[in-house]
């Protein structure tokens, strides 16, 4: 059955039209597909996005004043209301956030789809023995490894860096109110990760696009029905060791960096810890305040982890959809597709 799968892709597909405003043509950009496509539903999203963000710091608050007024009070009524705000609170916040991921979840989806319709009706037109071998070979690794990523980035690509910078900059304006001195040492610790950071994404990225070639050549090769393991399998089996080391590359400066990063938070809790302790010992600030501070700096190393790994996903997925485009316009014209190899 699978033989005869892969022998039905030597021959063309019947022409489908797409949905009514789209082209077979991609535009050169990942956000420019995205504004085609589903510019009312990012929209939507945005807004979704906005009303998660501003709920994020009042748990904050509500921690805070819990446990000042359990230690100056100690009026249980009190107590018992202000958790049942809290709960309240996150009951919508957790809500919403479902809600946000689930719609996401279905514009990627659907962004998928639609791509994947894009490249068998291009690949369906592709004439000629040789264009169309290759074609295939594209095809299928395109449809199986390459589309899906980029059609789940297109579902969060505007409502992520707008709720995790949202949350960031509202995390960081409320530790600036607790404390200016103990915000100004969170700062200093965060700066390194300023310099670090951008310097292995890029390096990161830079591997990501190597791989996204030699799989597209793997696949090629594999597919061809003129494939003879006893001809092409040392330039194969040469391509699965260069996917393998860019693998353990890519493996090694992830890590590293994500335990360079939590390095850096945990040494911006400690700070909080002695600094505000200090604080507190002398009467200038409330244990409450220390409390809502550690927790702020949760608030703005996850997003501020969560923005790292976005900008890493734009700059692979911008590499990946470009290469998509390009692909698919080489197939078109009937040519082998420069970009697999």
């Amino acid at each position: 059955m699978k033989a005869a799968r892969i022998d039905d892709l030597s021959q063309p597909a019947p022409r489908r039209p797409l949905p009514a405003g789209t082209s077979d043509a991609l535009p050169g950009n990942i956000f420019r597909y995205v504004l085609q496509t589903s510019a009312l539903h990012q929209a939507a999203l945005a807004v979704l996005t906005s009303a998660i963000f501003l709920l994020e710091l009042v748990p904050l608050e509500l921690q805070r004043r819990i446990v000042n007024d359990l230690a100056k009070r100690r009026d249980f009524d009190l107590l018992l209301t202000l958790c049942l705000v809290y709960g309240s609170v996150v009951l919508v916040h957790g809500l919403g956030k479902m809600v946000l991921n689930i719609y996401r979840g279905w514009v990627g989806a659907r962004a998928t789809a639609d791509l994947r319709k894009r490249i068998r009706l291009t690949a369906g037109d592709a004439h000629g023995a040789a264009a169309v071998a290759d074609a295939r070979g594209v095809e299928v690794s395109m449809i199986v490894a390459e589309v899906e990523p980029i059609g789940a980035f297109a579902g969060y690509c505007v409502s992520e860096p707008l709720l995790q910078g949202g949350v960031l900059l509202s995390a960081t304006a409320y530790m600036i109110h607790l404390d200016a001195w103990m915000a100004l040492i969170a700062a200093l610790l965060f700066i390194p990760q300023l310099v670090f950071v951008p310097l292995m994404q890029g390096a990161i990225v830079r591997r990501a696009a190597v791989r996204v070639r030699t799989l597209r050549g793997l696949s090629a090769s594999i597919v061809a029905p003129s494939y003879d393991a006893t001809r092409d399998g040392p330039a194969d089996d040469a391509r699965i060791d260069d996917a393998f080391s860019l693998d353990m590359g890519i493996f090694e400066l992830k890590f590293s960096m994500n335990f360079l990063m939590n390095l850096c938070n945990h040494l911006q809790i400690v700070a909080a810890l002695l600094l505000g302790g200090w604080l507190v010992l002398h009467d200038e600030l409330e244990i409450g305040g220390v409390v809502a501070f550690i927790s702020a700096i949760a608030r703005i190393n996850d997003p501020w982890g969560d923005l790292v790994n976005y900008f890493r996903d734009l700059s692979a997925t911008n590499v990946k959809f470009r290469l998509l485009a390009s692909a698919l316009g080489e197939i078109a014209h009937d040519e082998m597709p420069s970009s697999i190899v």
